[in-house]
């Protein structure tokens, strides 16, 4: 298991080598920030979704009395924006609605320009773009960006945005060592400004409880593609041939239940999966089970195994991503192959078959998030972060 590294708190000058005037520096003693900074984080959306849970947390944890934070919106709000509203945070919503994308970078800078925005931050690559030209333009001092994916995209166009997002923002952060590298990879001239920030989660919602002694499987994410769900379902198939007690609960909504419901009922499955839909319970749904998998094709750092992992759930799970950043191999959990419907049938099978293993390796897993994924820590991260390019600026002027 690697350790995450230290997030580099020099900035990096803008390539276009403009200087920007920076109203939070004037005043004050060395050292200290005289005023809050104001802070705005821009997303493509903020409905269901790991991102947009982050989002929530730093409207609740971000320290108030020294960051002001607002939220920008691309694309449809959901209930996380109603949740960040009633932390008494602004949420705006730019969509491209008939006035055309172009129109977003016009609003979005002056929504920069009239809040006097002090730091931009912005996630994934679709808002990276927006945000670091609209922020260029308005004159924002920093520009941030975090990728929760692993590298910026596959299209050429997704790509050309990142590569000139890029060269308008001061840091590009991943959220595992694997996407850092592969962001690098995708711009070479970029590695100075690329580092790795581990997510995290809320330990007090996910409390301990440790897995129930039965064969019962959760799995918890939004049915789309990237999650790869068919292995899943055929990994099960397999597994109930040799543990006909074994049940699969599924909890998520999105684009691919129905051809889901459809192979599971194909497979003979009826009796032994559950598709749940969305749930917000989720926390107990977890202590309801004996262990967690997933059979994702791609993730940047996954919180459902987190939050799996917090409750004290053994996982089983796909090599790929964040993934082996999370789970040590036979003590936390168990890393098989993408698309491997019997690899990952035999690693629950073998899981089933040591339940003497089961509170030892919950224990263990409980241990490893307290550590190095608590959300307190990403937040602090973040918080030393901002402070430390305000800091820097100041000392420029």
């Amino acid at each position: 298991m690697t350790q995450s590294p230290a997030v580099s708190h020099q900035p990096a000058e803008s390539e276009a080598g403009t200087t920007h005037a920076v109203s939070v520096h004037q005043t004050g003693q060395a050292g200290r920030l005289p005023d809050r900074i104001r802070v705005c984080h821009v997303s493509m959306c903020l409905t269901t979704g790991g991102l947009e849970r982050l989002l929530v947390e730093f409207a609740k944890r971000t320290n108030p009395e020294q960051y002001d934070l607002q939220f920008a919106v691309l694309g449809d709000i959901g209930q996380p924006a109603e949740e960040i509203k009633s932390l008494g945070k602004s949420v705006t919503q730019i969509n491209a609605g008939k006035s055309g994308r172009w129109a977003q970078f016009s609003r979005l800078r002056k929504l920069f320009v009239d809040e006097r925005i002090d730091i931009v931050h912005s996630h994934n690559t679709y808002a990276h773009f927006y945000a670091s030209v609209a922020g260029y333009l308005a004159g924002v001092p920093v520009i941030l960006n975090t990728q929760h994916g692993r590298g910026c995209g596959n299209s050429l166009k997704q790509r050309g945005h990142f590569l000139l997002a890029n060269r308008l923002a001061h840091q590009i952060l991943a959220v595992s060592e694997d996407s850092a590298g592969i962001c690098r990879k995708q711009d070479p001239l970029s590695r100075a400004k690329i580092a790795t920030l581990w997510n995290g989660i809320d330990l007090d919602r996910f409390s301990f409880h440790g897995p129930q002694n039965k064969p019962h499987a959760i799995s918890v994410a939004r049915l789309s593609p990237e999650k790869d769900f068919p292995t899943l379902l055929q990994a099960t198939r397999l597994v109930v041939d040799q543990y006909p007690d074994f049940q699969l609960t599924m909890v998520g909504d999105g684009q691919e239940r129905e051809p889901l419901e459809k192979l599971c009922h194909e497979l003979n499955l009826d009796s032994h999966v559950t598709f749940l839909g969305e749930r917000n319970d989720v926390p107990e749904l977890l202590k309801q089970a004996g262990m967690f998998v997933s059979s994702s094709s791609t993730e940047g750092i996954s919180l459902t195994l987190l939050e799996a992992l917090a409750v004290g759930l053994p996982i089983v799970t796909t090599d790929v991503g964040g993934n082996p950043e999370i789970i040590e191999e036979g003590k936390t959990g168990y890393l098989v192959p993408s698309g491997n419907p019997q690899r990952l049938a035999e690693a629950i099978g073998n899981h089933l078959k040591k339940p003497e293993t089961w509170q030892t390796m919950a224990k263990a897993g409980r241990e490893s998030v307290e550590k190095k994924f608590h959300i307190n820590r990403m937040i602090k991260d973040y918080e030393d972060l901002y402070r430390s390019y305000v800091l820097e600026r100041r000392g420029k002027l």
